[in-house]
């Protein structure tokens, strides 16, 4: 690639950065380098010991909320069925999981790591790039093993699970196979979780980043792309890819030992009853 008379290529840039910022160096590719690594820590994080009470809270969690798919979904497509707004607002929010608004902030923190020589922001616009290939490509794996239908073209109650599915048939008629687990919770997920590990002094990140987590997972149920069983493994995958994409390092001692708490609650209204879920991350 020809460059102006004086210009700096990104790798020159990032080479003549200063040495203090500089470590461990970063490059262009490191996009593309860092995938392998984030999938070898995710595995070793998430297969781990201490992660066993949260496999067994995903598995109650998925189990629970199954139970419960028909209950959760019927009201919330009938709401997206019956009103514009909601309809504009539904895909809106689910929209904003698909990859481009993640991508919007990897560009951004990148652009103003290059731009003002800051090997934070640099590094976190790469990580956040990273981490939604690296945890989107496990849980494609995953949609492609359970090819589950989608809320909006069931043939069942909860949706035909058809394990191991013709990929020919599958990539003719994705909504009927790809609903297993939810790729726009787990990006959404690890992006707020790798930039507020980067920047842990800036309180609201976490809760706002929920907050618009919970959103898309509404937009989706609402518009008949996920049932809320496709969101624990999901949000599970995307917290920890989150973490190790963050701390190539190693988690910190308190998250290896903390994990992921989560409360199970009923709960019963004039209109029904069902399940309040609680994360704590």
């Amino acid at each position: 690639m020809c460059l102006p008379a004086g210009a700096q290529s990104i790798s020159d840039t990032l080479r003549t950065m200063p040495a203090a910022q500089a470590e461990p160096p970063i490059y262009w590719y490191s996009v593309i380098e860092y995938i392998p690594h984030q999938w070898h820590d995710w595995c070793g994080v998430a297969f781990s010991a201490e992660r066993t009470n949260d496999w067994l809270w995903i598995g109650g969690l998925t189990l629970a909320t199954f139970a419960t798919d028909n209950a959760t979904y019927v009201p919330a497509g009938r709401l997206y069925n019956s009103s514009p707004d909601a309809q504009n607002i539904s895909n809106f929010l689910a929209e904003f999981g698909e990859g481009t608004s993640q991508y919007f902030f990897a560009g951004a923190f990148t652009a103003y790591g290059l731009l003002f020589e800051d090997t934070r922001a640099l590094r976190t616009g790469i990580e956040v790039a990273s981490v939604v290939l690296s945890s989107g490509a496990v849980v494609q794996v995953i949609k492609h093993v359970t090819g589950r239908e989608s809320p909006y073209v069931r043939s069942s109650p909860t949706g035909v699970w058809k394990i191991f599915p013709n990929q020919i048939d599958y990539h003719r008629m994705v909504p009927y196979n790809d609903a297993f687990c939810s790729g726009h919770l787990c990006t959404t997920m690890a992006t707020v979780i790798t930039i507020a590990e980067n920047y842990p002094e800036v309180q609201w990140i976490r809760p706002v980043g929920y907050t618009v987590t919970s959103l898309v997972g509404l937009g989706m149920l609402c518009n008949g792309i996920h049932w809320i069983s496709d969101y624990p493994l999901g949000l599970f995958i995307g917290y920890y890819f989150g973490m190790v994409a963050a701390h190539p390092e190693g988690l910190p001692a308190a998250e290896r030992s903390m994990g992921m708490k989560v409360d199970l609650l009923p709960y019963f209204s004039q209109t029904g009853s069902g399940l309040s879920m609680t994360v704590h991350f």
